[in-house]
């Protein structure tokens, strides 16, 4: 990620196996990687007591089976109030910024983590100036304590919200895949005539092993009228409404309904918003590459999964 050193301390394996040519992701000097940390982190992110009523954990609307997306066009928060925007997935993040559809300023996942949680635009956890609240229902967890201490120990047995986005960060970085068809190169014939028809058409943006170039783009005009301007919101500028930024493709098909407001309710058709017009045939190998790139590894892997275990006790 932009600005971040590589740190060499990460515990061996934690970024798991990576194809030829792809390098591990930078790790912010403050918040190296560790078998401790992680493990926290996967216990915060399906934790719903880090919302306002107890309900929504950031496994709530990020869930495994759909590569960590939801299915959902939104998702409502704990107020009831309609989310914005889709759910992204979260495959590979560890390796983005920017991290959101339409703000240039969350570079990284230990900063994003506060949007979910204490972010009003629209309200999603709620516990914008409760923050603290947090660490309060965390520490009466004897459990929680010794993960704390064990996974920050020059805390002096301390636990905050910096805390909390630190090892939930860390547990993000850890969501890797690069094991579909297109990363075993096993495509079937149809998938690969999608890819050579996906090369000319769609890679100049969905690029690269993550499937996206990170830039903000406006796919036809802009529409003053639209309830969501996208980067215009952000830089105030009117050539940036109607921007936002390219989602990757990893596990596409699992991350449905498609774009920015989950208005497509079709990959194909999602695929054809794009302006262009493709015979069926081409269509369907379109969709088959597409498809080559779902890791139905990454949506059952027990380390990415709901946590059965703390301390040695089931929870």
């Amino acid at each position: 990620m932009a600005g971040l050193a590589l740190v060499g301390a990460a515990p061996a394996g934690w970024i798991g196996p990576l194809p030829k040519g792809i390098a591990p992701p930078a790790v912010p000097a403050d918040n190296p990687m560790s078998a401790a940390r992680i493990e926290l982190g996967r216990r915060l992110f399906y934790d719903a007591d880090l919302s306002r009523d107890g309900t929504v954990a950031c496994a709530t609307c990020h869930e495994q089976k759909h590569a960590f997306a939801d299915g959902n066009i939104t998702h409502p928060g704990v107020t009831g109030e309609p989310g914005r925007r889709n759910v992204p997935g979260l495959a590979n993040v560890a390796w983005f910024s920017p991290l959101t559809y339409a703000d240039p300023r969350e570079t990284t996942l230990e900063a994003q983590v506060a949007v979910p949680v204490a972010g009003t635009h629209p309200v999603e956890m709620g516990m914008s100036g409760h923050e603290g609240d947090i660490a309060a229902r965390l520490d009466k967890d004897a459990c929680y304590r010794a993960m704390f201490a064990q996974a920050f120990p020059g805390g002096h047995g301390q636990i905050d919200f910096v805390q909390v986005r630190l090892a939930i960060a860390s547990f993000e970085r850890t969501m890797t895949s690069y094991g579909s068809a297109w990363d075993r190169t096993q495509m079937s014939p149809q998938a690969a005539r999608g890819a050579r028809r996906f090369a000319r058409d769609c890679a100049a943006c969905h690029q690269g092993p993550r499937f996206t170039d990170l830039a903000f783009h406006r796919i036809g005009p802009a529409d003053p009228a639209a309830p969501d301007q996208g980067l215009a919101e952000i830089t105030r500028q009117p050539a940036d409404a109607g921007k936002f930024r390219t989602p990757s493709l990893r596990n596409v098909t699992l991350t449905g309904p498609w774009w920015h407001d989950g208005s497509a309710r079709s990959l194909d058709a999602a695929v054809t918003r794009h302006g262009k017009a493709y015979a069926p045939a081409e269509m369907a190998a379109l969709l088959a590459f597409l498809d080559a790139l779902t890791d139905r590894e990454f949506t059952q892997r027990p380390a990415l999964g709901l946590p059965r275990m703390a301390c040695g006790k089931p929870l």
